[in-house]
């Protein structure tokens, strides 16, 4: 597990042994500083303790709140106001591991890596000199040059999967992947039609719109035809399900009624996908796009034979399957480095984006040779995908997973976070479902166990600000926005889960005193 030395630290950030953050209902924190002592909150000693950390934030010089936020509503996009998720906004202005701080100095334990993206962590050492040394060599320079950072990048990238995928595409992001990706499967198959999971998110851009099936990223304009969106195979919130359906250290609470050797909820979902080939698609399809555990749709798990059902259906009718790694590869779901390998099938494509480059804007399609082949009817050219820089970047990143061991880590830890999770869904009425594998992470909250349906959405969103003022910062998800999605960078320790987990339990019962 990553330790950084205090000689690294003290060059990137300085040394103290302050654990400040400023929580807006009330106030706690270890030891005196001025962030500290300008706090006009009250201490309270009955919050959860932070862990401790040896980093000090440079102080803040810039633009004033009032300043930033007049900036973001006359000239960032207009949606940056409406997903600043909180009721407060939180100011960030640095980052080191698992910690970010804000322009006042207080400290969050970061549960959410700017959704899912820092894989590493904030400010990785190991990454960052790697980055420092190739600004000084080369920032870029187009691919129709051989420059060795990509075809090193390439070469570790592909040892990571298994044959036949040893063929990559470097894009700038994981929505663009996607929709290259939709391209690829239909030149390749010379059909159409692509199946993807209803509350799926694959991407915002006007063709990935068509596969994403969540109406909050959805506007009324044509976008990409030939989408068909199946049924979600939801063993918690789905028509069917059981408590030894998912591949998770936790199942759910309803009770399995399957005879042995059978998982009726799959038979069931898969019957679903069967009547959907009868009556709403062609003989012929281009392909079956689905993530591994479905992310924005609310970190949901199918049962565990699903996508060896699923893929046979869908080779049999010509379709070439894609696994969406956006959010589940290198190594976040901790038992394999990528999510595909947990339902043990070999796609014929792998998308992926965000923990690639841990945080670094990239992108990247791998496939096969053979369908790689059918892709060169015409010019096919990316301006930045796969510059010097970010390929830098993203074999850095690759090299830390395995130095530093956070594939394990994602195990230990995260089975960790889920068992302890686990029991105050156990106590609580309103915590209806802990889910997911490794450091990819659900909490779905619900008016009660019996009826599941979901938590308001203003009940929601208090719970969140609650755990943003004692100092964690998570995310929110699922298709009636009723799930917690705890993705946090892979360095994280047992003992953040500890004060995350008091955190949690502590703004669930002040949600329900509330009630």
């Amino acid at each position: 597990m990553f330790s950084p030395s205090s000689a690294l630290l003290s060059r990137s950030a300085g040394l103290c042994g302050k654990n400040c953050f400023s929580p807006a209902l009330a106030r706690f924190h270890l030891g005196s500083g001025p962030a500290c002592q300008k706090s006009a909150f009250k201490r309270q000693t009955d919050l959860p303790e932070m862990p401790p950390c040896d980093v000090q934030p440079q102080e803040y010089m810039g633009m004033s709140k009032e300043r930033l936020m007049e900036i973001r509503r006359r000239n960032c996009n207009p949606m940056t106001m409406k997903i600043t998720n909180y009721q407060r906004p939180v100011f960030i202005h640095q980052g080191f591991m698992q910690w970010l701080w804000d322009v006042d100095g207080r400290r969050y334990l970061d549960l959410f890596a700017g959704v899912a993206t820092v894989s590493v962590g904030h400010c990785h050492p190991k990454v960052t000199a790697a980055a420092e040394q190739q600004l000084k060599t080369l920032w870029h320079t187009t691919n129709i040059y051989v420059h060795p950072s990509l075809q090193e990048y390439c070469e570790k990238l592909a040892s990571h999967l298994p044959d036949p995928l040893k063929v990559i595409y470097l894009t700038n992001s994981g929505s663009e992947a996607n929709d290259l990706a939709m391209l690829m499967a239909r030149l390749h198959t010379g059909n159409y039609d692509i199946i993807t999971f209803r509350g799926s998110y694959h991407g915002g851009s006007q063709q990935t719109m068509g596969l994403t099936s969540n109406s909050s990223f959805k506007y009324p304009i044509a976008t990409s035809s030939g989408c068909t969106h199946i049924m979600c195979p939801d063993v918690f919130r789905g028509l069917w399900g059981g408590s030894h359906c998912r591949d998770s250290p936790i199942q759910t609470i309803r009770e399995c009624v399957c005879t042995p050797g059978h998982c009726e909820a799959n038979e069931n979902y898969i019957g679903q996908l069967k009547e959907t080939f009868a009556t709403s698609l062609p003989n012929r399809v281009a392909g079956f796009f689905a993530e591994p555990i479905q992310g924005m749709g609310g970190v949901v798990q199918y049962p565990r034979n699903y996508f060896k059902d699923a893929y046979r259906l869908v080779r049999e009718r010509g379709g070439i399957c894609i696994a969406d790694e956006v959010q589940t590869g290198f190594g976040r779901t901790g038992s394999h480095f990528w999510g595909f390998q947990g339902h043990d099938v070999l796609p014929d494509m792998v998308t992926m984006a965000k923990g690639i480059g841990n945080g670094f804007p990239l992108g990247a399609i791998v496939t096969t040779p053979e369908i790689a082949a059918s892709f060169g009817k015409a010019f096919h050219f990316n301006t930045f995908g796969g510059s010097p820089l970010a390929c830098t970047v993203a074999s850095s990143v690759l090299d830390t997973i395995h130095q530093d061991g956070f594939q394990e880590n994602s195990v230990d830890v995260g089975t960790y976070l889920l068992e302890e999770l686990a029991k105050l869904r156990d106590q609580h009425e309103i915590i209806g479902d802990v889910r997911g594998k490794g450091l990819q992470v659900g909490v779905e909250m619900v008016k009660d166990k019996v009826s599941r349906e979901p938590l308001p959405l203003e009940a929601m969103s208090q719970i969140f600000e609650d755990i943003k003022d004692m100092g964690v910062l998570i995310g929110k998800t699922g298709v009636y926005g009723q799930t917690f999605r705890i993705q946090p960078p892979m360095c994280i320790t047992k003992e953040d889960v500890d004060f995350f987990v008091a955190v949690f339990n502590k703004a669930v019962q002040g949600q329900m005193n509330r009630q």
